[in-house]
């Protein structure tokens, strides 16, 4: 064992969520305010004066309203200077790769006290804009950067189809990964509703959720004027929920400083270590889409750090965007189908203030493991199937310092298989490779889009036209899946590649 002072050891020392749901509009709160609100209660959490110590902060990037350095406009509200204030990129990774990153910075000596928040005002945000009601809030920062969200990274084609959003992405991960496992889309479909149902389950029971019905497999996989297909195979009840007004904060603390603070001991939780690695950022260039390298390399490397078996875990937080992402990580995980993927209860139930869910899963697994679960992981995705990073925390304090080597991204592309070059033109036959079916707000469907490859095993997106109405019912055939169909490639009137059975 390597000896390890008590001010390198970083501890999870107070967490704190708010949810807002004001009566008037104008008094939704501003996630400058959400975050001020979060991290006082961290700090009464914590049980020490902590918050005018903070050296380091990290924030969470926020969609719903643009500021201007928000990390200097919270710096000051809290009146603090600290040597390390991020505002970050967006990704849905980032809250726990801040708090690893927050416990290493202790281990190197340069923190004693970090910070990790984010808010979003997104339900407020939306609502306003829709009522064209003016909210006092801090002047949205219209010469601030706008955001990098994974859209900006897609092929024009992509875009063209409507392809180049999460909500329409994902579902290629859906299909071509049911088929990888032998599944029927039938037995794909009830998988996730059972799944998702667990955390509905979840949510229902936690207090910071914003949906707190525990609703059946059935009513979350049965397409409903309440419950419409977005795109297939998922309903708005197998989605993430932006639609929310939530903040979280994280204080992380050298064991020195939290004993001398008096932070209770059992109010402290351990990070023992964790692991980072992405995918290329455009989907279409990868090498497949029936499983994740970098998800993969990911959660091998953290069930090392716990033995080598997912079953060591005896809580666990898998990323919830869409389902594909937490069946993908349960079966690399060596776990079954009756696995409880949650502490928190998922973005579309607990709800998802964009970026910035995981933070309060983290917060929801600091509260299990001081109510007596051991070892909690938290794993974590940013982008379209792109950005991962999973963590490790403990009740005990780990045997060795946190590592401060955490990539693990060889691993991911020594696993990558070849590529197929991608292509806008293409005629004769084309495999399917996967597929999705977009659908309006109204119910009726927009078009298919299908990954092809060519008799020369290139890549290409494909339309189905709306009209075509017999190769939309082969695509949503429930007992069988297309996934190696083959069919005729076109070249439509506006230079678009369309598919077609047969």
């Amino acid at each position: 064992m390597t000896k390890q002072t008590e001010d390198r050891i970083p501890v999870i020392v107070g967490v704190g969520e708010f949810s807002d749901h004001p009566k008037e509009l104008t008094q939704g709160l501003e996630p400058l305010d959400l975050m001020m609100e979060a991290l006082k209660r961290a700090e009464q959490d914590a049980g020490g004066q902590l918050l005018k110590d903070i050296d380091s902060l990290d924030i969470v990037n926020f969609l719903s309203w643009r500021y201007t350095a928000p990390e200097k406009q919270l710096s000051e509200k809290l009146g603090i200077a600290p040597k390390h204030a991020y505002y970050g990129p967006v990704g849905g990774e980032s809250p726990i790769r801040y708090i690893h990153e927050a416990a290493q910075r202790i281990a190197r000596g340069e923190s004693q006290v970090a910070a990790i928040t984010g808010a979003e005002s997104q339900g407020t945000a939306t609502k306003a804009e829709r009522a064209k009601v003016e909210l006092p809030w801090t002047p949205f920062a219209h010469d601030a950067p706008e955001p990098l969200r994974g859209s900006n990274y897609q092929k024009p084609m992509a875009v063209k189809l409507g392809v180049n959003k999460p909500v329409t992405v994902y579902p290629f991960y859906e299909a071509a990964s049911a088929a990888h496992w032998g599944q029927t889309p039938r037995e794909a479909h009830r998988e996730s509703g059972e799944l998702w149902s667990r955390y509905a389950g979840v949510a229902a029971t936690n207090p910071e959720a914003w949906n707190k019905t525990a609703f059946t497999p059935d009513e979350i996989t049965t397409p409903t004027a309440d419950n419409r297909l977005i795109a297939w195979p998922y309903t708005k009840l197998m989605v993430a929920n932006p639609m929310v007004n939530q903040s979280s904060a994280i204080l992380v603390a050298s064991l020195a400083k939290a004993r001398a603070a008096g932070v209770p001991e059992d109010r402290m939780v351990h990070i023992v270590g964790g692991a980072s690695a992405e995918e290329p950022r455009d989907y279409l260039d990868r090498d497949q889409y029936v499983e994740s390298h970098a998800q993969n390399a990911v959660l091998k490397a953290v069930m090392a750090l716990v033995g080598g078996s997912g079953k060591a875990f005896d809580a666990i937080e898998l990323y919830s965007c869409f389902p594909c992402v937490p069946k993908m990580a349960r079966r690399t995980l060596g776990l079954g189908a009756d696995v409880m993927p949650t502490v928190a209860g998922g973005l579309t139930f607990f709800g998802a203030p964009l970026n910035d869910y995981m933070a309060h899963a983290a917060c929801a697994m600091v509260r299990k493991i001081r109510a007596g679960t051991k070892t909690g992981l938290l794993y974590a995705q940013g982008g379209f199937v792109t950005k991962h990073h999973a963590l490790v925390v403990s009740k005990e304090m780990p045997a060795e310092p946190i590592a401060q080597s955490v990539n693990v991204q060889a691993e991911a592309d020594r696993a990558r298989g070849p590529v197929p070059n991608y292509v806008t033109e293409a005629s004769g036959i084309g495999t399917v490779e996967s597929f999705t079916v977009i659908y309006g707000r109204g119910g009726e469907i927009e078009h298919g889009v299908v990954i092809i490859r060519t008799a020369a095993n290139e890549r290409a997106l494909a339309r189905v036209p709306a009209n075509d109405a017999g190769t939309l019912a082969m695509l949503m055939d429930q007992d069988k899946t297309p996934v190696g169909a083959k069919g005729k490639v076109s070249t439509a009137g506006d230079g678009v590649l369309e598919w077609k059975v047969g």
